[in-house]
């Protein structure tokens, strides 16, 4: 009687990384897509970081992460909310210039450094939700000085595993 073949395990795709996110991250889409940014930026050995070059400057990783990511605040409703707030102070401080042109200029730059401000914590917060779902690693490079702040001059590294790449890649690769 011949034995029943059993076909073979389809590889693992993308679903199953986001199944992995999910299982880690309160906000896994935005995991997912802070993935697949890292990923588009990666070397051959999967790092990135700890600086992006971008036209006409280099920026750490995490910043780059966030200006990516800057579109998706550009829907949200409270960023007419930042941009009142930063309108007043800047007002308040004197530094609104009189033309409307530097003005609106002014204010873009100032609601773009809020931004990004905050939205660093968010792709820490991912970051470290990715960590904890096995698909990418975190260390840090640069100097390190003596000073309260443990991140001190130093700027962040993201590595994909081995597994990461290999889904990205359409390869498969997570276990079961």
């Amino acid at each position: 009687m011949p034995v029943p073949r059993s076909a073979p395990a389809a590889p693992p795709s993308q679903a199953v990384a986001i199944e992995r996110i999910a299982a880690h991250s309160r906000r896994p889409r935005y995991a997912f897509m802070v993935l697949h940014l890292i990923a588009e930026i990666a070397r051959s050995d999967g790092s990135a970081g700890p600086y992006v070059d971008t036209p006409g400057e280099r920026v750490s990783i995490r910043d780059w992460l966030c200006d990516a990511l800057l579109p998706l605040a550009h829907r949200d409703q409270r960023r007419q909310a930042v941009i009142a707030k930063v309108r007043e102070q800047l007002k308040s401080d004197g530094k609104l210039p009189e033309d409307a042109a530097a003005a609106d200029a002014t204010i873009e730059q100032a609601t773009r450094d809020h931004v990004r401000k905050s939205g660093r914590c968010n792709v820490s917060t991912a970051v470290s939700d990715l960590v904890r779902a096995g698909l990418l690693r975190r260390h840090y490079q640069g100097f390190r000085v003596d000073h309260h702040n443990r991140g001190a001059q130093r700027e962040a590294v993201y590595t994909l595993t081995a597994e990461a790449s290999a889904i990205l890649q359409g390869r498969g690769g997570l276990p079961a």
